[in-house]
């Protein structure tokens, strides 16, 4: 049975070696270098309250989720990017969209309005799991990036979260709301 948790420090080497080899042997992360326990540590801890990180586990982790703030200005605050990562294990069989839609469950009740993604193309593994849960193709920005050789092109999708209310409602804790049910 699939258990959905907030993510923790601890999950930190799961998540490293889940993601090492978007990092090392795909286009799919801009990064160019792996970040390490240590580092995901401290982005676990940077996105504090506000930006939720989740776990898929059965006996073991199997993937991983989370948010992020889509641009540092104020009147983005009500927007986030999102990202998810699944081990080998877990893929094709319902774990990231459960675990999406508890992120995306999450961030609605914490009245955030708009999710979007980032995704390197050609990458039909991520382009199926977003159009699955509800992202529309926005736009693309070619030649954005360069890895493994060659120039990439970024194509960015949209989510709905929530009606947009005037003025914007304040963006609550993921505490409070996991603490409202």
């Amino acid at each position: 049975m699939i258990r959905i948790r907030r993510a923790t420090v601890e999950d930190a080497e799961f998540i490293v070696e889940t993601y090492r080899p978007f990092v090392d042997e795909h286009y799919a992360s801009f990064e160019h270098t792996a970040p390490d326990a240590e580092e995901i540590s401290k982005r676990i801890t940077d996105a504090g309250d506000l930006y939720p990180w989740l776990v898929a586990e059965d006996d073991a982790p199997l993937a991983y989720a989370y948010a992020s703030p889509h641009r540092t200005r104020a009147a983005y605050r009500s927007s986030v990017d999102t990202t998810i990562y699944a081990a080998p294990q877990a893929r094709g069989k319902g774990v990231g969209k459960a675990l999406y839609g508890a992120l995306f469950d999450i961030l609605t009740r914490q009245r955030y309005v708009m999710a979007f993604a980032g995704i390197v193309v050609p990458n039909a593994a991520s382009i199926g799991i977003h159009s699955a849960m509800g992202f529309k193709l926005i736009g693309t920005y070619p030649n954005v990036g360069y890895k493994l050789g060659a120039w990439r092109d970024t194509q960015w999708w949209g989510r709905p979260l929530a009606q947009p209310s005037v003025p914007p409602k304040d963006i609550l804790t993921v505490s409070f709301v996991l603490d409202v049910d």
